[in-house]
């Protein structure tokens, strides 16, 4: 295979760790089981050949994803934000979003990084 393509198959193999980095982050915070052993199974499929594997590092990446995505919900944190629109009204409390974030960011970067670092170390 030459190196371009082997570039692109890592980088592919990486997006899909992510996908089930952020699978995994989801099971553990919301889902539980239900998403959890699936994910798990896809992951140890994966991990069992070594091409693929060589990409793991995507799981950090997807876990951060998550933590994003959370700080984003959250947005309008931390604490009790209250709203009327026509006829209705109410009131939502919100986490405080910055260390949603600032993990999240660390995550992607680090996934990210990593990932950089060993595909140019065995290119």
């Amino acid at each position: 295979m030459n190196a371009k393509l082997a570039h692109l198959a890592g980088c592919g193999w990486f997006w899909i760790w992510a996908l089930v980095g952020c699978a995994v982050a989801l099971a553990a915070v919301s889902l539980g089981p239900l998403l959890l052993l699936p994910t798990l199974a896809a992951a140890a499929f994966m991990a069992s050949r070594r091409r693929i594997r060589s990409s793991a590092f995507g799981l950090l990446t997807g876990a951060g994803a998550l933590f994003l995505v959370v700080a984003w919900l959250q947005r309008r944190g931390p604490g009790e934000v209250c709203w009327q629109r026509g006829t209705a009204s109410g009131c939502d409390e919100y986490l405080n979003p910055l260390p949603w974030l600032a993990i999240g960011i660390v995550l992607v970067v680090a996934g990210i990084a990593a990932h950089a670092v060993r595909a140019r170390r065995s290119g």
